[in-house]
């Protein structure tokens, strides 16, 4: 077989193939991303866990060159390929096998070994694919498996893409609650099934998508620690099999002073190699921000319905024409993706559950799938977070006569009067107002049950926001 121009020959223990000369990947990646054309999604998509591998690969270097087993050199040119790479941000696009594979992630953990092998060859002056020099299995993946060095990366790489999305909440969550204040003096109907209840005021309902939206940063960050636990040094199933007995300890404590996050190594290395039970909680959290990301947009789609023929108590900022028939429509665009980013969510969190149950014995053959939803949906919610604050919630107007008139002419005012009238008699109020297309206060004086001075300290809409019981005697049965 001869060599074609423009390549480097390498060789597996599937025979020899060539391999363009211009990259950094070796034979094993190549092979992959032509079994592999899945999602067109490559690891590389998902920075966090291209850094999480480079330093997964650089602490296994340090513990292996402390432990004697890898040669001062090579250790060094390892150290120094994984820096370019995890502090750097370089060779990112090198990182090409698509993020859903077969193999447990093999195919990602030969990739990155490819990369970082040929990186550190270049740095030592040597060749590409010179791995006589040094070698992509025998010194990159020293001590380790891909059953220890992909899950622990993935680990650290949920936790790297927790940190902006639980930073977008925040943002988001103080975009509400200014609002909240902003909005603080207008009263409107609060609604329950669609149906009118009782006033309430805009702020109450911003500041509820405030104290929704911190409890689930609060719940991520708590969350998020259960990844702080690792399995390095498991190797293949959990033994620590080909690694030294001081391995494990020695390289979680250089992952921890790389990566400048506090992790453990797992109780149970054999228990630790299977389970992926973290993954199926944390993405259980997604699903619930997810979902209550949905409900609120819901809503600003429904309070902003119109802008003559529906609610429209809110005005949403307008950000596009929406119709290419109808001049002058404007549809709540960015609620409407926020609803949609939720909805791939909620289906990736059940792919997780389904991952996570079908694995068998000692090892989960599905991790890959389960790292590209849980990273998926980070990436995604974070910008769909992030979009809705800065494209919707921080412009969002209330239409303030609008609100008003809704309350004044509300069935729902009836409900302040039941104290004084009794059920019976309120609800024979709200059934005439109803039928006769007429105010709650209008029935209530035309049957003479209460007079207007009494009505009005019923009827009294800011007291209605909050715990309050007027003591009015009803004027005749």
């Amino acid at each position: 077989m001869t060599t074609q121009p423009g390549t480097r020959r390498e060789h597996d223990l599937l025979g020899e193939d060539d391999v363009p000369a211009s990259v950094y990947w070796g034979i094993h990646t190549q092979r992959a991303v032509r079994n592999f054309p899945i999602t067109g999604v490559p690891v590389g998509h998902f920075p966090q866990l291209v850094r999480a591998l480079a330093l997964v690969k650089l602490a296994a270097a340090r513990a292996n060159r402390r432990l004697g087993d890898l040669d001062p050199v090579k250790a060094d040119a390892i150290e120094r390929a994984c820096l370019l790479i995890a502090e750097d941000g370089r060779f990112r696009d090198q990182f090409v096998v698509d993020a859903v594979q077969g193999g447990a992630g093999t195919s990602t953990n030969m990739n990155a070994n490819e990369v970082i092998a040929n990186v550190a060859l270049e740095l030592m002056g040597e060749p590409r694919g010179t791995y006589t020099k040094l070698h992509p299995n025998d010194d990159v993946n020293m001590a380790q498996s891909t059953n220890d060095a992909y899950p622990t990366a993935l680990r650290l790489a949920v936790i790297f893409a927790s940190e902006p999305l639980g930073q977008a909440l925040d943002d988001l969550a103080f975009a509400f609650k200014a609002k909240g204040v902003e909005f603080a003096d207008v009263l409107k109907m609060g609604r329950t099934q669609l149906q009118d209840a009782v006033p309430m005021t805009v702020g109450q309902e911003f500041d509820a998508f405030h104290v929704t939206l911190k409890e689930d940063v609060a719940r991520l960050r708590e969350i998020v620690g259960l990844f702080r636990e690792i399995s390095l040094g498991a190797t293949a199933i959990g033994t620590g099999i080909n690694a030294d007995p001081r391995y494990s300890s020695l390289v979680v404590e250089e992952l921890a002073r790389a990566s400048r996050i506090s992790l453990v190594p797992a109780t149970n290395l054999i228990e630790a190699t299977s389970d992926m039970g973290a993954f199926v909680l944390f993405m259980g959290l997604l699903k619930r921000t997810a979902m209550k990301l949905s409900k609120i947009s819901n809503d600003l789609r429904l309070l902003s319905s119109g802008p003559r023929t529906g609610i429209g108590e809110l005005k949403l900022p307008p950000v596009q024409a929406g119709s290419s028939i109808m001049p002058g429509k404007v549809n709540p665009v960015i609620p409407e993706v926020v609803n949609q980013v939720a909805f791939l969510v909620m289906g990736h969190d059940i792919t997780v559950t389904l991952c996570a149950e079908g694995g068998q014995l000692q090892l989960n053959a599905f991790e890959p799938t389960i790292g590209y939803c849980v990273l998926n949906a980070l990436r995604m919610l974070t910008a769909a977070v992030e979009t809705l604050r800065v494209r919707c919630i921080e412009g969002i107007e209330v239409d303030r006569e609008r609100c008003e008139s809704l309350v004044r002419g509300s069935i729902g005012l009836v409900t302040a009067l039941v104290p004084a009238l009794g059920y019976e008699n309120a609800s024979r109020v709200a059934r005439r107002a109803l039928a006769e297309k007429r105010t709650v206060a209008e029935v209530v004086l035309d049957e003479g049950l209460l007079t207007p001075v009494q009505l009005d300290e019923l009827l009294q809409l800011e007291a209605m926001t909050r715990p309050h019981r007027a003591k009015v005697v009803m004027a005749r049965p």
